[in-house]
């Protein structure tokens, strides 16, 4: 047992108790459509001369970031309020390949605290947000026609200003994107605003309605769900210094009886352990209660 374990207190959404019964499982679709529409984006004629040579490599709803020193820019549309943060070394890498045509230094071989915010660089930051939030704008859109709600008539991008940065709880989409030849992503955040959130899941209910109707057809519910359980077949216990004086060769002595079998480190059942065709499988299942 590590004496330290992970933390992986970031790898779970907080959920916001205001959406609960809503299709928040469904976040993903959505995540997925607007990566299609930011990659196609990118690639056209017109997004080169922002994005230069950038690859979209990842796209998803997360926590909001803890980082501090990002400037968040909000733009208001159809649906609500979308805030926009970029990572500094995203910005001056995209001005390089833009202005400079050579490619992005990478992060570690410059001091970003030394170098001032220029006017072109915050000009840069309000036309990618600008961008980015009607992209976002024109997929709640199609989410609203889809569910047949009323859509408003699609309007001029609004003005870039200041934006506070999202709660813990609040919803950010996360956009990775990747220099040619780096070593690491750089990444922005898209905020969203409780209003905008609720366009979106209104607009990802019609998948909700398919889903549901599709599998209640097909099977149960319960035969749909898969859960991982992970076998324990032996622990020991010694001292701190007992493992501290173990060397390379020395043998611990255990003893193999009944395996716990766990289900995300809860104890559901015991079980033999027994040998077929040369692999070790468990038997004999009993409640561990």
């Amino acid at each position: 047992m590590p004496i330290n374990p992970p933390d992986r207190s970031r790898d779970y959404q907080v959920i916001d108790p205001a959406l609960l019964g809503r299709p928040v499982h469904l976040l993903p679709t959505f995540a997925a459509r607007l990566f299609e529409s930011l990659g196609e984006a990118m690639a056209s004629p017109a997004g080169r001369r922002y994005w230069g040579a950038y690859r979209l490599i990842e796209l998803k709803f997360e926590r909001a970031p803890e980082q501090a020193g990002l400037r968040w820019q909000g733009v208001a549309g159809r649906f609500g309020v979308a805030a926009v943060a970029f990572e500094r070394f995203l910005l001056l890498g995209l001005l390089e390949g833009r202005y400079a045509r050579r490619a992005p230094n990478q992060a570690g071989q410059r001091d970003l605290a030394n170098e001032r915010v220029t006017a072109t660089e915050e000009r840069l930051a309000a036309t990618l947000t600008q961008q980015l939030a009607a992209l976002l704008d024109a997929r709640v859109a199609e989410g609203m026609a889809a569910v047949g709600a009323p859509v408003p008539a699609e309007t001029p991008p609004g003005q870039v200003g200041t934006a506070a940065a999202p709660g813990k709880a609040g919803w950010v989409i996360r956009v990775a994107l990747r220099a040619p030849q780096a070593e690491q992503d750089s990444l922005l955040w898209i905020g969203l605003d409780q209003q905008l959130m609720g366009h979106v899941l209104q607009g990802l209910m019609a998948e909700k309605g398919s889903t549901r109707s599709t599998r209640g057809a097909q099977e149960p519910l319960a035969a749909s769900l898969h859960v991982k359980l992970d076998g324990r077949l032996v622990s020991k216990e010694i001292t701190l210094a007992a493992l501290f004086d173990l060397q390379v060769g020395d043998v611990i002595s255990v003893s193999v009886g009944r395996a716990d079998v766990l289900l995300d480190e809860s104890r559901l059942f015991t079980a033999a352990v027994a040998e077929h065709k040369g692999k070790l499988c468990l038997t004999s299942f009993e409640d561990a209660e």
